[in-house]
């Protein structure tokens, strides 16, 4: 992929995302629910929606309102073995919801940052965490192939359904080979591509967007992780993600090719050949 397409790739996930903020704040949106991974403006649809990718109603209700989009693939918390007094980076953080999530179990001592490349997003974020009074946690505006993070300082980092919106997926995993710690952890929920996809879901930029049409094989991941030095590498597809990938596109076919799947990995130490 040139530069152009990438840039073309970044600027319209941009937009589309941009546009779930605005249509979240309105409380408007476009139908019962759009294309972008589920979400909706209808708090029992977005509900329905996170309850079927492993988050409980004690979960929901515990986070501001209008942090829960109904955005993702899975629950990255629910195999991040996250512990008290430790850094979080949530890559994609949208809306705050797993930022939050995750707080509660670093406690005061712990500290949360949420890098999101979508303004409208980062100043929904930082309005939920002030009504939230998540003192410990943060918003930075900023691409995630491009963390504003430092090396060397994070323990943990999480994601949900937002690494197979990038048009440069090692370069993603380099920065977070940089930023974690020596032993630090990968614990990420994304969607992946069981077989090649067809060239016409690859090319739609509306199922680009829409988290499916840049889904990298299976194999693929594995071999990036391992080219940037991580070790302990898991990937587990969840067949079951297939009954509400359906719903993302309607008609088009796109769980015969994509399902989510959890993807874990440990920094060991060394350096990543992103150049950290």
């Amino acid at each position: 992929m040139d530069q152009k397409q990438a840039d073309e790739i970044r600027q319209n996930v941009r937009a589309s995302y941009s546009q779930v903020a605005e249509a979240s704040n309105s409380g408007d949106c476009c139908g019962e629910t759009s294309s972008c991974c589920g979400v909706s403006s209808d708090d029992a649809i977005n509900t329905l929606v996170s309850t079927r990718l492993g988050y409980s109603e004690d979960d929901l209700a515990a986070v501001p309102k209008g942090a829960d989009m109904g955005l993702g693939c899975g629950n990255p918390r629910a195999i991040a073995s996250i512990k008290a007094g430790e850094t979080i980076v949530d890559l994609g953080s949208g809306g705050g919801f797993d930022c939050f999530l995750a707080a509660a179990e670093t406690g005061n001592t712990g500290r949360v940052i949420g890098v999101d490349m979508t303004p409208t997003m980062i100043s929904k974020a930082r309005d939920n965490a002030s009504r939230g009074k998540y003192n410990h946690v943060e918003f930075r505006l900023g691409e995630i192939e491009n963390l504003p993070v430092a090396d060397n300082t994070v323990d943990v980092i999480i994601s949900n359904c937002v690494i197979n919106l990038s048009p440069n997926k090692a370069r993603v995993f380099e920065e977070t080979f940089r930023v974690l710690k020596v032993g630090g952890r990968l614990a990420i929920s994304d969607v992946v591509a069981s077989t090649e996809l067809p060239g016409e879901i690859r090319k739609d930029l509306m199922l680009y967007s829409g988290c499916m049409a840049g889904a990298s094989l299976i194999s693929d991941l594995e071999t990036i992780l391992a080219d940037c030095g991580f070790t302990d590498i898991k990937i587990t597809p969840k067949d079951e993600s297939k009954e509400f990938i359906k719903d993302w596109a309607p008609g088009r076919g796109v769980e015969d090719f994509v399902l989510s799947a959890s993807i874990e990995a440990v920094k060991p130490g060394g350096c990543c050949g992103g150049g950290c």
